[in-house]
């Protein structure tokens, strides 16, 4: 166990996308497209129910080794951290983008609670801005 206490109030259960067609059913909620993944999340009405995630590694990114470790690594940071943030009736798909496979865990970690909780990202100044 952790160091730390967790009522049950502060679990949170996620359960699994596993079929096609509750992939494909998210596909028409919101996109929130980042660097290391595309984050799908579809609103069930469902205040009762538990938040799904599922995960998606296509092919170009990898051979199976690779995807097999951005799909661990994925869902290791929701288990750690993403899956608080996760509202209960909503389901998730994230789409692994090449960069996660490299990008240091709690950079992973932080963009996926960021756009879970829908947080914009960090404007860059617009280039006429910049001092000479």
């Amino acid at each position: 166990m952790s160091g730390h206490m967790t009522s049950d109030k502060d679990k949170t259960t996620v359960g699994r996308l596993k079929s096609r067609p509750q992939f494909l059913a998210v596909r028409a909620g919101e996109s929130r497209k980042g660097p290391l993944f595309l984050l799908e999340v579809l609103d069930r009405k469902d205040l009762e129910g538990d938040a799904r995630v599922g995960f998606t590694v296509t092919k170009k990114h990898g051979n199976a080794v690779e995807r097999n470790r951005m799909r661990r690594r994925l869902k290791e940071a929701v288990r750690l951290s993403a899956g608080f943030a996760m509202k209960p009736g909503h389901d998730y798909v994230i789409v692994a983008r090449r960069d996660l496979l490299h990008a240091p865990f709690d950079t992973l970690t932080r963009a996926l609670c960021d756009r879970i909780e829908n947080k914009p990202k960090q404007k860059r100044p617009s280039a006429g801005s910049r001092k000479p």
